[in-house]
């Protein structure tokens, strides 16, 4: 019998908005959609919370996540690369229109 090979997991890449938990990190991934009535492209972010095993990633970072068997309630991606490092004095905004989003 052949053997089976798992698919490719699923991969993307984000800003890391919070590292404040062990082990944890929260990536806001951000893209493109065109609304369908206006047809104007709007910036739609989701945030997601991947495994940093070795605790290397700060925020700010530019990462890449793949998708991971279930870790615990919310936690289901794992950190692949870290693409970036943070810059020093650098504020990471998710949404503009919101103030507590921020991080400096």
């Amino acid at each position: 019998m052949a053997e089976q090979q798992r698919p490719r997991a699923h991969t993307r890449e984000g800003v890391v908005v919070s590292s404040a938990m062990n082990k944890t990190i929260v990536v806001a991934v951000r893209r493109r959609v065109r609304y369908p009535r206006y047809r104007k492209y709007i910036t739609v972010s989701k945030k997601f919370m991947a495994h940093d095993e070795r605790n290397e990633c700060s925020v700010g970072d530019r990462v890449v996540i793949s998708e991971a068997r279930p870790m615990s309630k919310n936690k289901r991606w794992r950190l692949r690369t870290v693409l970036e490092k943070a810059k020093k004095d650098v504020a990471v905004i998710l949404d503009p229109t919101e103030g507590e989003e921020t991080a400096s």
